[in-house]
């Protein structure tokens, strides 16, 4: 017999999922900080953008998330910003 856990569901599933639904919703890709600053608005509490970060990770692990590495704006051949956005 298998016992399913009751009560709350865990910070990270609840920061997980508002990551997807945001996504969903803007249908841009957006940077950890943008998604930190509505995921603490949702929440009503300060969401880290070091702990978006680390749940952004496990999402695109899990490839449900796709990370878009743009160019740098002013120095040629270096990495800029990272984006995420849902994968299709």
């Amino acid at each position: 017999m298998v016992k399913m856990k009751r009560g709350r569901p865990t910070i990270r599933l609840q920061i997980q999922r508002h990551i997807i639904e945001i996504l969903a919703e803007v249908g841009v890709p957006m940077t950890i900080s943008s998604l930190a600053k509505k995921i603490s608005v949702k929440m009503q509490r300060t969401i880290s953008w070091n702990t978006v970060e680390k749940y952004m990770q496990e999402l695109v692990k899990l490839e449900q998330i796709k990370a878009i590495q743009l160019p740098h704006s002013k120095v040629e051949n270096t990495i800029g910003l990272t984006v995420y956005t849902i994968k299709k």
